[in-house]
């Protein structure tokens, strides 16, 4: 399929009171530890999407357009394979990546090794060529973004965003050849497409062989504290919250006393811990 045919996606973001993120429940499928089997090198063709969509706290990383556009520029004119793994992330990043990729003066060949959900399904949709795993999944929604304001605020923030939603299932709609309609009913059910359905409903063109798929090192500590940060949201607390509590546990773990000033009477880690604990523990039996 030529990425000639698929529709430029639209750009720009709103205010700063509204922020797009992963989706909780794309994140708890989510194997970090998927790769491609295949080692790459400086001879590789290759643009690995093995992160979250946007800037990622907690790595100091994550998938960016500005990352993308740059590894587009040192490859050149030419073939190129995206490898896929991705919980999604900032929609408006995976547009914007989304359109490099579609614009790139060569056959765009992607991969999904294990999920490509909400942005990263955006992402996918601009190959050439879209193969995935048996075992992988798609994951394809309407945008999911936090906000805050008042109602006329968020009432904005909805109109604002209809049109997104609608160029996203245009995007679906050309991959896949499916009723518009039937695309916007797979977005508003939060849907997710295992391999072989995918195939069969046009979001892939064939299925990748399993052995080139591999375990890579998962950053073990950063998937840790986005999984709690994830269990934290989901419990109410805001977000800036939820880091607070993370940070601060994460840098006094290792001071017995947690002041930093070796005060045996202030127990700060345990304190911590216990109000993070806490949180869970309501968060697993709600």
């Amino acid at each position: 399929m030529s990425v000639k045919n698929l529709p430029a996606a639209p750009m720009g973001r709103p205010s700063a009171s509204v922020r797009s993120e992963i989706l909780p429940r794309a994140f708890e499928r989510w194997n970090p530890g998927l790769r491609a089997a295949a080692a790459e090198d400086e001879q590789d063709r290759s643009i690995s999407v093995y992160d979250a969509i946007g800037y990622d706290y907690w790595t100091g990383e994550g998938v960016t357009a500005r990352r993308v556009a740059s590894a587009l520029r040192t490859l050149g004119a030419g073939p190129v394979t995206v490898n896929v793994n991705s919980p999604g992330g900032d929609m408006f990043e995976g547009l914007a990546i989304y359109n490099l990729l579609r614009e790139h003066k060569g056959d765009v060949t992607v991969k999904v090794l294990g999920v490509a959900a909400s942005a990263a399904s955006i992402i996918a949709m601009a190959g050439d060529t879209v193969q995935i795993a048996r075992a992988a999944f798609f994951m394809v929604h309407n945008s999911w973004v936090v906000a805050s304001g008042n109602r006329n605020d968020l009432r904005e923030t909805a109109d604002w965003l209809e049109p997104f939603d609608a160029a996203m299932a245009d995007i679906y709609v050309a991959r896949t050849g499916a009723d518009t309609k039937a695309i916007a009913k797979l977005m508003d059910a939060e849907s997710w497409i295992g391999g072989s359905a995918a195939v069969e409903q046009g979001f892939a063109d064939e299925l990748l062989p399993s052995d080139q798929v591999g375990q890579g090192d998962a950053k073990a500590q950063a998937h840790a504290a986005r999984r709690l940060e994830a269990a934290l949201r989901a419990s109410g607390i805001p977000k800036s919250e939820a880091m607070r509590l993370i940070s601060e546990f994460k840098s006094s773990a290792g001071d017995p006393a947690g002041s930093g000033a070796g005060d045996p009477t202030e127990r700060a880690p345990a304190r911590q811990g216990a109000e993070v604990l806490s949180v869970l523990r309501d968060f697993s039996l709600s």
